[in-house]
């Protein structure tokens, strides 16, 4: 080979080296991926957040050593946001509910969403959900049709039951009498089998079991890519913290199950670096939504909470741990969130977001690495609260639009003072973008940009009002 076309052939291996991902990963060293997600945590329940009540060391060591993201957009309840997680796309896009879904809905996830799962499979990834669902409990919406070769935990929220079996009050408080029909008994899974009709001291067991259930499916994947989704139960009413952890807290229940938590992420993180897979694998830590201030949870400085297209309803704490590949001790106020996930993740695993759907999340790579010349992904950012879009937002602005309220959150993060009087050109045109997404997803009603919605023949608890399980979900003998 001559000396010139040797050159070229350095020059242009330089050349691709220099222009390629500061995460791109080699085909046979494929990134981890943990995402854990907690239910109803407040924005300042943990201390990399700024609680001043709760210890949270594991969850400091990883803010030390990854990124907070001060800005992430969740949704205001729990079944919108994990669509979004799931499918990259704003949840009245990819699930057209006015609220959240209740057991033996016939609403679900439809099943022809590209999820996460399913675009991990096809690069070669282990899948695995353990925690909590609640994208739909008929057949054709659990988690196993929807990408993930493993599930153990419960399909919605642990306050779907009869309030006899202690689903609809704290530990320790009496078990009040299910008023009428009420709802069916909350079922355990693994896989497609129902385990057992869930009670009072079940409740207590779920952060252990999701956790010991998440170290199992690390080690037993360890040989090779895994995307493990661990939606912790935990924090959502009813409170109850495990025993190792109740009453240690002076503040109460809810802020010992927040550290119990904590303890949880931390078992996950020393099992990573027990297994040599720290520097390969990707955590998330972030919550679903805003918390339930009535139930403890504390979103300061930001307004409101759960329910709330307010910044305590959507803006959850979160935080991005990759030893060598997430700058340690850093952090970005950038506008992200859930919808950029499974771009962002898919992009890292060596595929790319389906090309055949309007995804709304971006790649956001380049702000986890460090890079301070990356952006927000989004120019806006649309609050939807159900059906109904209720604020957008453009830079530092945010504009609530029946209220015809407009905030500087660059400035005023607690969305206190109207400043829409000074800023009548901000307004005016924070309207016109926000009628613009009448052709999409519509601003009140279902718009021409909403994929269909999952709808199951004949829905049928899993466990039925006389404590039979569903024919077909039974362990086998």
């Amino acid at each position: 080979m001559s000396n010139s076309l040797s050159r070229l052939l350095a020059f242009l291996l330089l050349v691709s080296f220099l222009a390629a991902p500061s995460f791109a990963q080699e085909p046979a060293l494929k990134p981890n991926f943990v995402v854990i997600n907690i239910d109803d945590l407040g924005y300042a329940d943990i201390e990399p957040f700024g609680s001043e009540i709760n210890r949270t060391p594991n969850l400091n060591a990883m803010a030390d050593e990854g990124m907070k993201l001060t800005c992430f957009y969740a949704a205001p309840v729990c079944s919108p946001s994990r669509a979004a997680l799931m499918t990259g796309s704003y949840p009245k896009r990819s699930l057209t509910i006015p609220h959240v879904l209740f057991p033996a809905n016939a609403e679900g996830l439809n099943p022809n969403e590209v999820t996460i799962a399913e675009l991990m499979k096809e690069q070669g990834y282990a899948t695995g959900i353990i925690g909590k669902w609640h994208l739909g409990d008929q057949p054709e919406f659990l988690p196993t049709k929807q990408g993930f070769d493993y599930y153990y935990g419960l399909p919605y929220s642990n306050d779907m039951g009869p309030a006899e079996d202690g689903v609809k009050s704290n530990y320790g408080a009496p078990l009040p009498k299910t008023k009428g029909k009420g709802q069916p008994p909350l079922p355990l899974m693994r896989n497609e089998t129902v385990l057992q009709r869930v009670l009072a001291k079940d409740q207590t067991e779920l952060v252990t079991n999701y956790t010991h259930e998440a170290i199992k499916f690390i080690n037993a994947h360890q040989e090779e890519p895994f995307f493990l989704y661990l939606p912790h139960s935990a924090v959502h009413f009813p409170l109850y913290p495990g025993d190792a952890f109740r009453g240690k807290n002076e503040h109460g229940l809810y802020n010992d199950w927040v550290e119990e938590v904590d303890w949880s992420v931390g078992q996950v993180l020393k099992t990573l670096k027990d297994l040599g897979l720290d520097e390969r694998t990707l955590v998330i830590f972030t919550s679903d939504n805003g918390g339930q201030t009535r139930f403890g949870a504390i979103n300061k400085p930001l307004r409101a909470g759960k329910g709330t297209t307010y910044e305590g309803g959507m803006r959850v704490p979160t935080i991005v741990r990759w030893p060598g590949k997430v700058p340690a001790g850093s952090s970005s106020d950038e506008v992200v969130g859930m919808i950029d996930v499974l771009p962002t993740l898919v992009r890292l695993a060596g595929g790319k977001a389906p090309a055949d759907r309007k995804i709304d999340g971006g790649d956001i790579g380049a702000i986890l690495a460090g890079d301070k010349d990356a952006k927000s992904p989004h120019d806006v950012f649309y609050f939807y609260r159900g059906f109904d879009l209720e604020a957008v937002r453009s830079g530092p602005w945010k504009l609530r639009l029946k209220e015809g309220e407009l905030y500087n959150l660059k400035e005023d993060i607690s969305e206190a003072k109207n400043v829409a009087a000074d800023h009548a050109d901000v307004v005016e045109r924070l309207q016109k973008i926000a009628a613009e997404m009448e052709s999409d997803l519509g601003v009140k009603k279902i718009g021409p940009g909403c994929r269909p919605l999952g709808m199951a023949k004949n829905p049928e608890p899993l466990i039925g009002y006389d404590g039979t399980v569903r024919e077909g979900f039974v362990p086998q003998k």
